[in-house]
């Protein structure tokens, strides 16, 4: 079985085109304990998970997401734009527009390519979901959380304010004094953040420091994954903490800069939509024998 190795700004996958596999070869590459020996970065290929791309009825295809540790993410905006970059130079949809059905819904990514070779995606992310009870999170359901006290136990830090935005999946957002900052918190609190109480689903966990309000610098503790050189929709959603914080303004391009590198975000008025434009890389192809995989010796 054939896969590609891509990344959007470092977040690195294995795609896999599924959409004419037999159903027990589908089935078998998305086993969760396959997508954790698959993405073994000394064992195993290595990656920040496994993006499944599979046939649909409502969309020109459907991208699952596996994480490396086996579970599975309701999407994934780095990712998603290595799919339709895949999809349009090598799966036969060379098309100006793609529509990938993900699981957090029927998303058009626009495509600029020249000579046929894809240089960067813009995605419509779809309407940011702030309610306590779409992200999800505890509190009352029909709540924002904006800017509210977020206890870690055991932590030495104190309380940290985040705001909490669903972009089809959770995230946790704390703004921060400086980029230095983020990486320590990341380390530090991310995974106690992820696991937090708040949160039955577990969250993204991003610290954000705003340059100025077209310029933010981002560290992500990715749910499934821990700190990952970028994450688009952790991307968006702090756009979007930040609009509502008063710290961006709505309607005007919002560079987003992570240890990979920098997407585009715009937060469109109203809070009515988020627009993502980055780049995808392909990175080069390769066999699977599933039969030989083995796990990590323990």
């Amino acid at each position: 079985m054939r896969f590609a190795k891509y990344h959007g700004l470092g977040n690195d996958f294995l795609v896999v085109d599924l959409r004419t596999a037999p159903d027990d070869e589908a089935a078998a590459i998305q086993a969760p304990r396959n997508v954790i020996a698959l993405c073994d970065r000394q064992f195993g290929v290595g990656g920040d998970g496994v993006l499944a791309v599979l046939p649909s009825t409502t969309a020109d295809a459907r991208m699952r997401v596996l994480n490396s540790d086996g579970s599975e993410a309701e999407m994934f905006g780095n990712g998603l734009r290595c799919v339709v970059k895949e999809l349009y130079e090598r799966g036969g949809l060379r098309q100006p527009e793609l529509a990938i059905e993900t699981g957090a819904g029927r998303l058009v990514c626009a495509v600029d390519a020249s000579g046929g070779t894809v240089r960067s995606v813009t995605v419509a992310m779809g309407v940011p979901r702030l309610l306590r009870g779409q992200i999800p999170m505890a509190g009352p359901a029909d709540e924002r959380c904006i800017e509210q006290p977020l206890v870690i136990p055991d932590a030495a830090s104190p309380a940290r304010p985040v705001t909490c935005v669903s972009m089809g999946n959770p995230h946790a957002i704390a703004f921060v004094g400086s980029r230095d900052e983020a990486f320590e918190l990341a380390r530090s609190i991310g995974p106690a953040v992820e696991h937090h109480a708040w949160f039955p689903r577990r969250t993204n966990a991003e610290f954000a420091h705003v340059v100025h309000r077209t310029e933010i610098d981002l560290v992500v503790w990715e749910r499934g994954c821990g700190i990952t050189l970028a994450c688009g929709t952790g991307a968006c959603a702090t756009a979007v903490a930040a609009t509502v914080t008063g710290r961006a303004d709505e309607a005007t391009p919002i560079r987003v800069n992570l240890p990979g590198g920098s997407l585009e975000i715009t937060v469109q008025p109203g809070l009515s939509g988020v627009a993502m434009k980055g780049p995808a890389l392909h990175v080069f192809d390769g066999e699977l024998d599933l039969a030989r995989l083995a796990p990590r010796p323990s």
